[in-house]
Formats: C-alpha cells, structure tokens, sequence
C-alpha cells in the first residue's frame, strides 16, 4: 500500500504543479512563460523522484510503468494497481484545479497545435528518448543514484522546452487524461493515450539491443 499511495501522492504533484502552470500562465496572461511551464514539469518530476522513488520507483506515467513490465524490471501483477493509483492522484489533481480554476476552460489539458499526426509522431519520440533515459538510470522500482532524479527531471524539461508549443510534451497518458475528462476537452484525447505507450516500449526494444551483454562482460 506504501506504493500505491506514493504513486498516488506522486502523480498528483505532478499534474497539480505541471497543469497548475499552464492554467495559472492563462489565467496572468503569461506571467509563468513557456519557459517556466516546461521548468515545472522538469522540477516536479526531479523531486516527486527523490521523495518517492525509493518507495514506488515513482513512475507517476503510465506509459512508464507498461514499460518497465516489457523490460521485466517491474512485476505485471502490480500494473493495475500503479495505473489505478496514478489515476487516482491525476485526476484528483484536475478535481482541485477545476474547483480553484472554475473558469478556466481548458485545464492544462494537452492538445495538438498542428496536426494529430504531427502530435502522435512527435510524443512517440519525445517519450521513446525520456524511457531511454528512465530505463539506463532506474531499476524499476526504486531509482537508482543520486543523479537519477536530475537525468529524468532535465529530460522532461528539455522535451517540454522545444516540443510543447506544437504537442504539448505530455509523454504521459494520465497527465493529458484527467485534465481533458474533468474539463469536458476529449478531442485529440487517442493521441496522448497511446503515443506515449508506444514511444515507452519502443525504447524498451532498443534499450534491450544496446545494453552490454553482461555475460560477454564477466568472460572479458
């Protein structure tokens, strides 16, 4: 149960302090910037990390949990349970947001400034290189080292920097689900919801081609 409520707490920080800015940016016509939007979500990530990773691994992303299992770093009888514990503090998040924020429209929800396909192409490889780098730095359910935290945390900075003003940077289906459920914004919605999972796994398969062969390593 420890677990599950830190993914619970976890989760809920960051669609809180990630949707948070975006709504509070609309609602100070820009006080926050862009530029502060995407340090949030890098921060929030890098320090719900150093409280909770210990506990959970705090994977606080669907999308990183599904993968871990393909990767056999994570036991597949305890999915459901991390998804519906992420689910949990999401959309307990957006519940909050909407109460403070009840004329705010959107709600932090993601939504594709361009095309679908653009938005779908991009979140695949904007989380395919943040698992990539989740996966070189955890053990899946604990984070491993002191710079675990700031690896991932700068990763999701970095990718929100340059990919949000065109797809929003979500990488997580939870993050871009709550928000667009709780304000009523469905459309777009299958971009976040499987992008993310694929670009997760797919870092998985090639994550399992470039890892030393640890057998080759102990003959040598």
């Amino acid at each position: 149960m420890k677990k599950y409520l830190a993914e619970i707490v976890g989760t809920f920080a960051l669609v809180f302090c990630g949707t948070g800015a975006i709504i509070i940016n609309q609602e100070t016509a820009g006080l926050v910037s862009h530029a502060g939007i995407a340090f949030t979500f890098g921060l929030i990530v890098m320090v719900m990390i150093y409280a909770l990773g210990p506990i959970s691994g705090a994977h606080l992303n669907p999308a990183v949990t599904i993968a871990f299992t393909v990767a056999r770093r994570f036991p597949a009888r305890q999915i459901l349970p991390y998804l519906f514990s992420q689910a949990v503090g999401a959309f307990l998040a957006s519940i909050i947001l909407r109460f403070l924020f009840s004329s705010n429209e959107l709600l932090g929800s993601t939504l594709p400034q361009g095309t679908d396909l653009q938005s779908f192409v991009l979140e695949i490889i904007l989380t395919f290189l943040l698992m990539l780098v989740i996966i070189h730095v955890t053990t899946g359910s604990k984070e491993q080292g002191m710079f675990a935290g700031l690896a991932i945390g700068s990763t999701v900075l970095l990718e929100a920097m340059f990919a949000g003003p065109i797809c929003g940077a979500s990488m997580n289906p939870i993050r871009s689900l709550s928000p667009a459920v709780v304000s009523g914004h469905l459309q777009h919605l299958w971009v976040y919801l499987t992008a993310p999972v694929i670009g997760a796994v797919l870092a998985i398969f090639v994550w399992n081609t470039l890892k030393p062969n640890e057998a080759a390593n102990e003959q040598v």
